[in-house]
């Protein structure tokens, strides 16, 4: 906003001022597009595959060693190393393509 505001300052104001403000303007934009590239920086990305290791899921189909989970609201495939039962909650330990690899949430058994 503040660029365009110095491109219409280059038109209407006398020569040297005109060159002056749109300087100005252009640094305060590299500025701010380097203030929020550092403040964007600071978060992590959770979207895609990796974005579900860590999540919880839910045994919806029993999990012995194959199953079906919920993660975020989908159905997914899913390979567990301990049986488990419908409704027992788990953790996303890896992506193996469309296959999610869960194991217990508190890292024992089955409950």
């Amino acid at each position: 906003m503040l660029l365009v505001l110095a491109f219409a300052a280059l038109f209407l104001l006398p020569a040297p001022w005109s060159y002056v403000t749109v300087a100005v303007a252009a640094v305060i934009e590299v500025g701010e597009v380097y203030l929020w590239i550092r403040f964007l920086g600071r978060y992590r990305v959770t979207t895609g595959a990796e974005g579900l290791v860590g999540e919880r899921a839910e045994v919806v189909e029993d999990c012995a060693p194959v199953g079906r989970v919920r993660v975020r609201g989908e159905l997914w495939q899913a390979r567990c190393a301990v049986p488990a039962v419908a409704g027992q909650r788990m953790r996303v330990a890896a992506v193996d393509g469309l296959t999610l690899e869960v194991e217990p949430e508190n890292g024992k058994g089955p409950l």
